[in-house]
């Protein structure tokens, strides 16, 4: 029996019948290939099901963060279009004063006092009183740099509410005593807001703190038509809750060096 040897260690009988080994011979920049070529067997090797993974997990990824940036954007669509209609839409009850509320004191010159106090600088007003002091009065306590208006009003004794109704708040009290400064001022009304109110407040949007004149009307409320200019008084108060019968605002001063006027306001009910 005849052995063949191998001339080289890639060179046996097992490659030969089942490989076509190719030549390269190298030319300059260019490559020449002899012989046939080489005929892999198909089976998918480690390296291939590496690869493939790879890529369709990778196009599977590139999928998956398109559709949550599209589902992300249908989110915010819609948070957008329900804050809308929810601004748009009237509340369903009352409007209530959160921590932080917008206070106006506003008059015609020759008139009575309106006290107003706002959640928001755009809300309707949570509580809007007249006061018995003359607009000319009040200007002059504010000149003294400190003034203290304390509001009172008598607990009456009601029949116990319903479970569908719920107690009066305080800031729905309808009728008040003033007291500017620890003197009796007479005594203070709760009222509705109307038109006139609106263009007072619509002037004074923009306002969070300062002090102004705005042109008179002749549109009724705010004691009626010729009274003068309307004068008016804006800022921030910091709203403190005693209890169900106790509240107090504190005008917020951003500069207390600047030595302007304090305010504060009590309401009670006794």
């Amino acid at each position: 029996m005849k052995t063949i040897l191998a001339r080289t260690p890639h060179e046996t009988s097992f490659s030969r019948r089942h490989f076509h080994w190719r030549k390269k011979t190298l030319v300059g920049d260019e490559a020449e290939v002899e012989g046939d070529p080489i005929e892999l067997p198909k089976t998918t090797t480690y390296e291939q099901k590496v690869c493939t993974t790879n890529v369709v997990g990778g196009g599977g990824g590139e999928v998956k963060k398109r559709r949550s940036s599209a589902v992300a954007v249908i989110k915010l669509k819609w948070a957008l279009a329900s804050a809308t209609l929810m601004r748009q839409r009237p509340r369903s009850g009352p409007p209530g004063l959160g921590p932080r509320v917008t206070g106006t004191l506003y008059g015609h010159r020759k008139g009575h006092v309106q006290l107003a106090f706002q959640d928001g600088p755009r809300s309707g007003p949570a509580f809007l009183i007249e006061l018995a002091t003359p607009t000319a009065g009040l200007v002059r306590e504010m000149a003294s740099g400190m003034v203290r208006v304390a509001l009172e009003c008598d607990r009456r004794a009601r029949p116990r509410p319903s479970e569908d109704e719920k107690p009066r708040r305080l800031i729905d009290e309808p009728m008040w005593r003033t007291y500017c400064n620890g003197r009796m001022r007479g005594f203070a009304s709760r009222r509705e807001c109307g038109p006139s109110d609106w263009r007072v407040f619509n002037a004074v949007e923009m306002v969070s703190m300062g002090a102004g004149v705005l042109p008179g009307c002749d549109e009724p409320g705010l004691n009626g038509p010729g009274l003068g200019e309307v004068m008016y008084m804006r800022a921030g108060f910091e709203r403190v809750v005693g209890s169900k019968d106790s509240e107090a605002f504190y005008m917020i001063n951003p500069d207390p060096k600047s030595g302007g006027p304090e305010l504060s306001i009590y309401l009670l009910r006794v």
